[in-house]
């Protein structure tokens, strides 16, 4: 009785700030989902088929997974397989999966739910009408009556991806007791480095049952469509210089058209291809940059960035590795803010020239392995990316270098997704 007391406490909170948390979901909505959802209220499955279960908390993790999605669906040929989000945005992405399968005439094997909020109640009904066979848990989505209800209804558990930045593992150690509780229900985790390994373990994930597979970030192979897109792109932007800034956030805008103004005085006709983390910042982006009095051209609205256009806004969702691989540079953002950074062996895979800022402590191993491939270029603010752009863009030789360095680095890490189905397979037999 007495190992229970840190989740009754942690749902007792969980009770007290529901005010809070309805306010926050209420926000992330999605018109394919109802919002009866998050009390775990969701219709039992009607296919006889048994489910597996994937979670991934937005539209990053659930592009990150894609690999691990489609070999899942390989894998397990007899099995479903549910993909929960947070997220409106995470459920956007599932959706656009489920399209494309759909379009190339595969069975209808993938679904997609909200995730319950993590009260005790709606977790249990949640995993007692899903009753899959299998739940995994993409990097740190680690809900503690999730995991509870998992153990309690018989379900296999891993976190796979398993990733815990040191920032991240100093909050959890001060809920230490709650977090080798929630840890311990665990049946496996696959951890992308031996220092995540270590601090999962320091939070009371059990030894025996940590393996470190890599990142599976490493496994990402962009897809027929994504490449043949970028090409068509790419064709129709011309010889202009061209380059993009993904997953930017507030206060990183900024820098990155004071950045552009100033490359663009080395290159008149240079072009920015710029994409918002989130969408609710579309808008606001827009009007930012013309502030700056750059001539505008939206991707949602069907506008197309001529020559006299400064800034092309990559306001949609799920066509960022498109965007990238249109382009001759890529900037991968929440790295010139304090948010950590986000997914570099994107426009690596995409064959593109990687360029961060200073702030990568959620990919800081990633970081490392490119930088000793030679495959990372790295800037301190605005003025130096500014003046790194205009250097790159003089020497199409270094360009070539940086691109074929970065498809290196992704090739010699690739392997993860097969640890990872090796791991799996001692938790639920495939095929």
């Amino acid at each position: 009785m007495s190992g229970h007391w840190p989740r009754w406490l942690y749902s007792g909170a969980l009770y007290l700030l529901s005010p809070l948390v309805w306010r926050r979901v209420w926000r992330e909505h999605a018109h394919t989902n109802l919002r009866r959802e998050r009390l775990g209220l969701i219709a039992r499955p009607s296919a006889a088929a048994p489910r597996l279960w994937l979670h991934c908390a937005s539209v990053g993790e659930v592009q990150a997974a894609r690999p691990l999605i489609e070999a899942l669906l390989a894998h397990y040929p007899q099995h479903d397989l549910v993909v929960t989000t947070m997220t409106a945005t995470g459920a956007e992405r599932v959706r656009a999966l489920m399209a494309a399968r759909r379009q190339a005439g595969q069975p209808e094997r993938l679904q997609h739910h909200f995730v319950p909020l993590d009260y005790p109640g709606a977790a249990r009904r949640f995993v007692a009408r899903l009753s899959p066979s299998l739940a995994l848990f993409f990097e740190t989505e680690i809900w503690p009556n999730l995991l509870a209800a998992c153990r309690r209804h018989g379900v296999p558990t891993a976190v796979v991806n398993g990733r815990l930045s040191p920032r991240a593992f100093r909050g959890y150690r001060r809920l230490r007791p709650l977090m080798a509780t929630a840890l311990g229900q665990l049946d496996w985790l696959a951890a992308k480095s031996r220092g995540d390994a270590e601090r999962f373990r320091a939070l009371g994930m059990p030894t025996t049952r940590i393996d470190v597979v890599g990142s599976l970030k490493y496994d990402l192979t962009p897809d027929d469509a994504a490449s043949e897109a970028s090409k068509r792109l790419c064709t129709r932007l011309g010889s202009r210089p061209v380059w993009v800034a993904g997953s930017t956030h507030p206060g990183e805008d900024r820098q990155l058209l004071e950045a552009h103004a100033r490359l663009r005085q080395s290159y008149p006709n240079a072009l920015l291809i710029l994409v918002p983390r989130h969408p609710q910042r579309f808008e606001a982006v827009a009007e930012l940059t013309r502030e700056f009095g750059m001539r505008l051209a939206r991707r949602s609205l069907g506008e197309w960035p001529d020559e006299r256009t400064a800034v092309y806004l990559g306001d949609t969702m799920g066509e960022l590795l498109t965007l990238y691989g249109a382009a001759d540079l890529a900037f991968v953002g929440g790295s010139l803010v304090p948010v950590g950074g986000h997914n570099l062996l994107e426009p690596a895979a995409m064959g593109v020239p990687v360029l961060t800022g200073p702030e990568l402590a959620n990919f800081a191993d990633i970081a490392e392995t490119l930088r000793q491939g030679g495959a990372l270029v790295e800037v301190a603010d605005s003025m130096s990316l500014a003046d790194t752009l205009v250097t790159l863009f003089l020497d199409e030789a270094e360009r070539h270098r940086l691109a074929e360095a970065g498809l290196a680095v992704v090739a010699a890490n690739r392997g993860a997704l097969a640890l990872t189905l090796t791991g799996l397979e001692r938790l639920l037999p495939g095929k």
